[in-house]
């Protein structure tokens, strides 16, 4: 979890100075990226941005929490430019300490301004939703679940797979929380505890349920399409059912970007924000093998993706879901982090 990441900033941080010196030399306009999105997806976003502007982009990759920590940490000295992160719960909390800069209205109005901060501080970038991934050979249809809170009763006992210290996790945490309150939401991972199967990431949960280790597993939709990509159709023995529609396990995540309030290149930090959200960055986004879908309206999704409308989501809004803080507390007293 976050709160027991923070060891690791001192090792970040020196591991940073090293591969930024490294990535030095470049006499022209240069910005310094956090990234905490995929490296292939963020590496294609900045190959083009580079060819386009001229500007160097110098990167350092991490989970994007680990990342939210360590800008913490360094404060108005982090090196970093932009930051990118997969979940809006990290830049919530970054806007909360003041670290980062206000966004041009022009930026800002390339996406939906429900997908964005309310306060102008970072614009979303992508969109995935919550899903359960299911073997149809032990899991028939007529027992999915009608809302993510059965998966705490009895009857799902060894039938469900989590991984509760990812961090796509905790934005479902915050979903089912304020959706339901946190009394049913500290109830339902208790019964997650009883009942699930523990992984260490969402890559893992998908592929046991894959291979029949388990019968289902809370996954993000674009985990099991970049399982498909990897494994190939023939050998995916799972599928993907969406929670009606308004329930908190079809919650959206927004993949979202920002420019730190302590940049010293905020003309070319800014650029490179606006490139994430223009047409051409957002297909990029699109034809990628990330399989997240772009935020901007009239970008068509990944062929290999049905309809964002498929998976029902629900739009609680990035201010609702806070900032985490909640979602970690309930996790903690649940025994699960």
């Amino acid at each position: 979890m976050a709160r027991r990441r923070t060891g690791r900033i001192a090792l970040l941080v020196a591991l940073a100075a090293l591969v930024l010196s490294a990535c030095g030399g470049s006499s022209g306009p240069s910005i310094t990226l956090y990234n905490g999105q995929h490296s292939q997806l963020t590496a294609a976003l900045v190959s083009a941005f580079e060819q386009k502007t001229g500007i160097s982009v110098r990167v350092l990759s991490n989970d994007g929490v680990v990342l939210a920590d360590q800008i913490l940490q360094e404060g108005s000295a982090s090196p970093a430019d932009v930051y990118i992160t997969e979940n809006t719960p990290e830049l919530m909390l970054l806007q909360e300490h003041q670290l980062l800069a206000k966004l041009s209205p022009a930026v800002l109005a390339q996406v939906p301004a429900a997908d964005s901060s309310p306060k102008g501080n970072w614009v979303g970038v992508a969109e995935r939703v919550n899903t359960l991934a299911y073997d149809p050979a032990r899991l028939p249809a007529s027992a999915l679940p009608a809302s993510i809170l059965d998966l705490a009763n009895p009857s799902w006992a060894g039938r469900i797979a989590i991984a509760p210290t990812d961090s796509d996790f905790l934005p479902l945490v915050s979903a089912v929380a304020v959706t339901y309150g946190p009394t049913k939401a500290l109830n339902w991972l208790e019964g997650l505890k009883r009942n699930a199967t523990l992984y260490q990431t969402s890559e893992a949960v998908v592929a046991a349920v894959n291979r029949g280790a388990v019968p289902a597993g809370l996954v993000n939709e674009y985990y099991w399409y970049r399982l498909r990509l990897e494994v190939g159709a023939g050998n995916m023995h799972s599928v993907l059912h969406a929670f009606p529609a308004h329930d908190a396990g079809s919650a959206a995540n927004i993949s979202g970007a920002a420019v730190l309030a302590s940049s010293g290149n905020k003309a070319a930090a800014d650029r490179f924000v606006a490139f994430l959200v223009s047409r051409q960055g957002q297909r990029i986004l699109a034809q990628g093998d990330d399989f997240e879908y772009p935020i901007r309206p009239g970008v068509t999704a990944n062929p290999a993706l049905p309809a964002l409308s498929h998976f029902n989501p629900t739009s609680l809004g990035v201010a609702t879901l806070g900032d985490d803080r909640a979602a970690v507390a309930l996790l903690q007293q649940a025994g699960l982090a």
